[in-house]
């Protein structure tokens, strides 16, 4: 009895089934085949990234060698699968972000006195005080300084003769007064932006408003 050759068929039938709710497929690929090239097919049929696009076969994830082949089979399932992009390079480069970190950081500038760069020092690295309070601290010039230094000196003896209430009242007032600014010739004041045709205030006394009330016989 003479053997029957099986001839092996030129293409055979392989279903893709994407990862998500898209349904599955029917590729014709030859029955062996380079994974690259199987990839390939597949990124050009379902319109996906080849370079994130992740195979399994029979429960085994194909390899990415250019090299390897792989035996099909008429009706396998060929499970599809993208993989996530990797995160932006600032979020996975530790160095980067060490660096960010690092110029964040409040420095003192570099004309700064010895005996500052000693404070600074100790400050930062021996108490590991915040950023926030070294800037606040080294920000304060040397005559605000000695303005503080002397507030906290009479703090005492307005205690002592019973005018504390005063004192603090009197320290507010003095810090708004300093902080008023001065406007400068030309610049509005602060009414006329909302007065645009510069009308007179109600009950307003000046030269018009005698010569107003001269003509009215109101004197």
């Amino acid at each position: 009895m003479a053997a029957t050759a099986i001839d092996e068929p030129e293409t055979v039938e392989v279903k893709l089934r994407a990862v998500g709710p898209s349904r599955p497929t029917i590729l014709r690929l030859p029955p062996l085949i380079s994974v690259a090239d199987l990839r390939r097919s597949v990124a050009h049929d379902r319109r996906l990234p080849e370079d994130r696009l992740r195979l399994i076969l029979r429960g085994t994830t194909l390899p990415w060698g250019d090299d390897a082949h792989v035996k099909l089979r008429d009706g396998d399932s060929l499970i599809v699968a993208v993989a996530p992009k990797p995160p932006a390079k600032h979020l996975r480069d530790d160095d980067d972000n060490d660096d960010d970190d690092e110029e964040l950081k409040f420095k003192i500038p570099q004309t700064t006195t010895w005996w500052k760069r000693r404070i600074f020092t100790f400050l930062r690295d021996k108490l590991r005080l915040p950023d926030i309070l070294l800037m606040a601290l080294f920000s304060i010039t040397m005559k605000a300084w000695i303005i503080i230094t002397m507030w906290f000196l009479l703090a005492p003896v307005a205690r002592k003769y019973e005018v504390g209430p005063l004192y603090i009242l009197a320290t507010g007032f003095l810090i708004i007064i300093l902080n008023l600014g001065r406007r400068q010739q030309g610049d509005v004041s602060a009414y006329s932006i909302f007065n645009e045709d510069f009308r007179e205030l109600p009950g307003t006394f000046n030269a018009e408003r005698i010569d107003r009330d001269l003509r009215a016989g109101q004197f």
